[in-house]
């Protein structure tokens, strides 16, 4: 997981609790995975509609 190993993670825990404190960091998970969920149902459902964003922006059509 990006090359962080357990006592990595540990110790980027225990420097999360001590800046936002033990109240904030339930909050802080709480809004960071509700995040996470909104994006991957935004990437979903970007690939379902069957559009694709492939051009420039300017359109598909030619000028005559």
């Amino acid at each position: 997981m990006f090359g962080v190993g357990g006592q990595e993670l540990l110790v980027i825990l225990f420097i999360i609790l001590i800046l936002f404190g033990a109240d904030k960091v339930p909050k802080l998970a709480k809004g960071m995975g509700e995040a996470v969920r909104e994006f991957r149902n935004a990437v979903k459902g970007a690939g379902e509609d069957g559009t694709e964003n492939t051009g420039n922006g300017q359109g598909d059509s030619k000028k005559k």
